[in-house]
């Protein structure tokens, strides 16, 4: 125990550091007030993976931490996209996936938004650069999206400054 403190005291806090502005996303990391007034209500987001290696979905999960405080600036995941305001989608589209990606997308409700995640989610990624026999390519093939978060996998606070400027469009 004393080895541990004596370890906590020589390196002090570890925190992340703040993600500068990104010009591509249009907006920058907004206090929570602001993000607020900028919902008028809850987001309700549904994930979709359409073909990831999960490395996305580790980072979305972890906007649910204390840390991002995701449910304490209004939004939070649903299990039905009919109840969902927001799609986020990570990973290139697999062929296999394209069919309830697309039905997914029409169960929403209007007014829809989507956000796709990574480079994979983006322009296919590593794995899928162009169209072929197991794969579609990127979400904007598939359906129209808003938002494309860059990285592979973008940080946690990339994704939340990409849903807070799909929102603000």
């Amino acid at each position: 125990m004393y080895r541990i403190l004596r370890e906590i005291l020589r390196n002090g806090i570890k925190t992340e550091r703040e993600l500068p502005p990104d010009a591509s996303l249009g907006v920058s990391m907004p206090r929570s007030e602001e993000a607020l007034a900028a919902l008028g209500s809850a987001l309700a987001i549904r994930h979709v993976d359409a073909g990831s290696c999960n490395g996305c979905e580790l980072e979305i999960h972890a906007l649910n931490n204390p840390y991002y405080r995701l449910e304490g600036l209004g939004m939070g995941f649903v299990a039905s996209p009919r109840h969902a305001d927001m799609l986020l989608v990570t990973g290139p589209v697999s062929r296999h996936m394209e069919e309830a990606l697309r039905r997914t997308y029409d169960a929403m409700p209007e007014p829809k938004l989507v956000v796709a995640i990574g480079d994979c989610g983006k322009n296919g990624g590593v794995f899928c650069r162009r169209e072929n026999y197991a794969c579609k390519g990127s979400v904007s093939s598939v359906i129209p999206v808003d938002v494309e978060v860059p990285g592979c996998p973008p940080e946690p606070a990339a994704i939340l400054q990409g849903i807070l400027s799909a929102i603000r469009t």
